[in-house]
């Protein structure tokens, strides 16, 4: 891919960079996924946003980068920004107007190449953390339906200036990791290789609750559902990330998963009626909603991805609609499955309330230098995506009943250690982003 377009805005001056705020950060360039510890405040730490599309108020590069730079909302109260962004790559430059303004109004320049993005135009790594949001904008779909989004290409050139620098900074990565599993893997692994930390992932996992809790560590689970609008491959990450975000605290902690399978339409009931544990969490969660039993089977649209884990646990996330995002689960011991909701849309749409979480823990990162939660999960949530989108093709012929696919290479182990990441109390205010200009 070539980019012709030129260079709208000259670099930040001296002056620019070196702007601070009183805020604390840390020294020191080297990434380290294990975490480091925090150094004399200096200045906030610089990032490099590469984004495929920043033409509309609903986009994700908009969503994220309003409030890394000008704040966001968290634990009920505005939380000002504690990084900076320096710079910022447009894909697809001609149809992100939206992001030429906000750069031009907030005088961040908007570079040619993303090597020249995190060298701020020079030859070196000149920034502190990395910012990819690879999500919206003009790409096609392949047969499987795959969208084909470039976030594996923008990787993989700042991971050349990273190798050519000798030096690494914390890399976020919008969603899964990418269509594709060995880039995917590819990704996952440089992150090991050159020690830095990784983050990305869904939003939905650190939306509110309700009820506001957590699943403790080492919960003896024993099978689980997600509920939620799952019609494409990027929805559907969605909900195997939501289904991820509490099945990896279980007993034990994460074993990777043993098979992947995709069913869709109404072959899903059937499936359903052959494993009781299925119908028993659907019901509960409908009875969490006042639903009539049975309410979710009356899709005829409906799809399930089905998850087998090494260690016996089972799992499916599974198409419905009305119940924002559910997780429901049957817990050794308990006589109630456990149900948490994510539910609707919990503050004014100019606010974007899903994405306040989010910018708060990729900040807590850039600042930290530390994971917020286990890359691993990242990549399996990937994983199991890649491999729900191959389930129904085979030899190039699609069945809705698709094949159980044996997963060796999401043998993984990893145990969870973080707390509590969902936002909570008060949802944000009606108020407009901060963007430096009129409408």
């Amino acid at each position: 891919m070539t980019e012709n377009h030129p260079l709208k805005n000259p670099p930040v001056t001296r002056r620019e960079m070196l702007r601070t705020t009183g805020m604390a950060s840390l020294t020191g360039f080297a990434g380290s996924a294990a975490g480091a510890v925090a150094q004399t405040p200096q200045k906030r730490p610089r990032i490099a946003c590469c984004v495929t599309f920043w033409g509309a108020p609903n986009s994700h590069a908009d969503w994220m980068l309003c409030k890394l730079m000008d704040g966001y909302w968290w634990q009920g109260a505005h939380t000002p920004s504690r990084v900076e962004i320096v710079s910022v790559y447009l894909h697809q430059f001609d149809t992100s107007g939206l992001g030429q303004k906000v750069c031009q109004a907030k005088n961040i320049p908007i570079y040619k190449t993303v090597a020249e993005a995190v060298t701020l135009g020079g030859k070196e790594l000149a920034v502190d953390g990395v910012v990819i949001v690879g999500e919206h904008g003009n790409y096609p779909t392949d047969l499987k339906g795959h969208w084909l989004l470039p976030r594996w290409w923008m990787y993989q050139q700042v991971i050349r200036v990273f190798e050519q620098s000798k030096r690494s900074v914390p890399v976020f990565n919008d969603k899964h990791l990418s269509y594709n599993w060995d880039d995917a893997k590819w990704m996952f692994d440089k992150s090991r290789e050159l020690n830095f930390p990784l983050t990305g992932g869904s939003c939905v996992p650190v939306y509110f609750r309700k009820p506001e809790i957590e699943i403790a560590i080492d919960t003896p689970i024993k099978n689980s559902i997600v509920l939620g609008g799952a019609s494409d491959e990027g929805a559907s990450f969605h909900c195997i990330d939501v289904l991820q975000a509490f099945v990896e605290r279980r007993k034990g902690g994460e074993t990777g998963v043993k098979a992947v399978q995709s069913i869709r339409g109404p072959e899903t009931w059937k499936w359903a009626e052959r494993n009781p544990w299925v119908g028993r969490l659907l019901n509960a969660v409908a009875a969490s909603f006042n639903l009539k039993p049975g309410s979710f089977q009356e899709n005829a649209r409906a799809n399930a991805c089905i998850v087998e884990y090494n260690d016996g646990t089972q799992a499916a996330v599974i198409s419905a609609r009305g119940g924002g995002w559910t997780y429901a689960g049957e817990i050794e011991g308990q006589n109630e499955p456990t149900i948490v909701s994510m539910l609707g849309f919990p503050g004014p749409y100019a606010q974007y309330h899903a994405s306040n979480a989010q910018p708060h823990w990729i900040t807590e990162m850039m600042v930290t230098k530390k994971e917020p939660f286990n890359a691993e999960r990242l990549l399996l949530s990937t994983g199991i995506t890649n491999h729900y989108m191959e389930s129904n093709w085979e030899n190039g012929r699609y069945s809705a009943v698709g094949r159980r696919l044996e997963t060796p290479v999401l043998n993984m182990r990893y145990r969870s250690t973080r707390g509590p990441q969902f936002n909570t109390g008060s949802r944000p205010p009606d108020v407009p982003y901060i963007r430096g200009f009129d409408k």
